[in-house]
């Protein structure tokens, strides 16, 4: 699988399909490989750019320096790379950040713009959260306990009603063969905390459409409906019995909601 040295890093990314380009942009901890529930069925009718963050999955070193900006220029310096005048961008959660960072600063590369279970910026009570959890990294909380307590964030209580489930996605993220290192958690926890876009909305350019998870306990809809306010040509859609992690709880809507936007002139 291709990398590029860009900054300071050694990018790790994966192309998957033909069509119409879209990179997709993952959140807090996670990297191309968080996008499999979706990536398949997308890759049939896009060409899909899925980079892993820097600070997470392959990109090499995880202890770099980290900001929601950096981000942003790596996944520019991709485009530029894969010699793409212009892509249509999917983030979500922290992606989202760097999604909407792109479109403020590099106008001119983004086609559509797709932001799922984002804000313009993190709560206080978010950051407390999110520092929380690399506090509990740090202090060396076992990682089944941690992902379980993170899972409660992230999906809505009927994912809990499947134990064996349940214990199956917990058992998957503890033996990921690319696990995210603790100071690189708490470089994109700051990185989080750092970042806001808020009186830069209104300069995006690009047709929006803000999908938003209607149980997300970590952006609720009504950041989402904030975002597509304030955004100049951009929608919302509120996804029934999701929470955060849309694409997993809700895989299909979100497939057909991001076609269905593409598809449009």
């Amino acid at each position: 699988m291709p990398y590029m040295n860009i900054n300071d890093i050694d990018l790790y990314y994966e192309t998957r399909g033909a069509g119409a380009p879209l990179m997709l942009i993952a959140g807090l901890a996670s990297d191309s490989q968080s996008w499999s529930t979706i990536s398949g069925e997308l890759s049939k009718k896009l060409l899909l750019i899925m980079p892993d963050n820097r600070g997470v999955g392959r990109t090499r070193p995880q202890d770099v320096e980290t900001s929601v900006q950096r981000i942003a220029d790596d996944c520019v310096a991709l485009i530029r790379h894969l010699e793409l005048k212009s892509v249509n961008l999917l983030g979500h959660s922290m992606g989202g950040f760097v999604a909407m960072d792109i479109a403020i600063r590099y106008p001119e590369i983004v086609g559509k713009l797709l932001i799922c279970g984002t804000a313009a910026s993190s709560s206080k009570r978010n950051a407390s959260l999110l520092f929380n959890w690399a506090a509990c990294l740090e202090a060396g909380m076992t990682p089944r306990i941690f992902f379980r307590d993170v899972f409660c964030w992230l999906f809505t209580p009927a994912f809990f009603e499947d134990e064996e489930f349940v214990n199956v996605a917990v058992q998957f993220a503890v033996e990921y063969p690319y696990p995210q290192g603790t100071k690189a958690f708490l470089n994109q926890v700051r990185a989080i905390a750092a970042y806001d876009c808020t009186e830069n909305l209104a300069r995006i350019s690009a047709k929006t459409l803000v999908l938003h998870g209607k149980e997300d306990l970590l952006f609720p809809p009504e950041e989402g409906l904030r975002l597509a306010q304030a955004i100049p040509n951009a929608s919302l859609t509120v996804i029934e019995k999701a929470a955060h992690s849309i694409h997993i709880e809700q895989s299909g809507v979100m497939i057909e909601n991001i076609l269905n936007f593409l598809m449009q002139d």
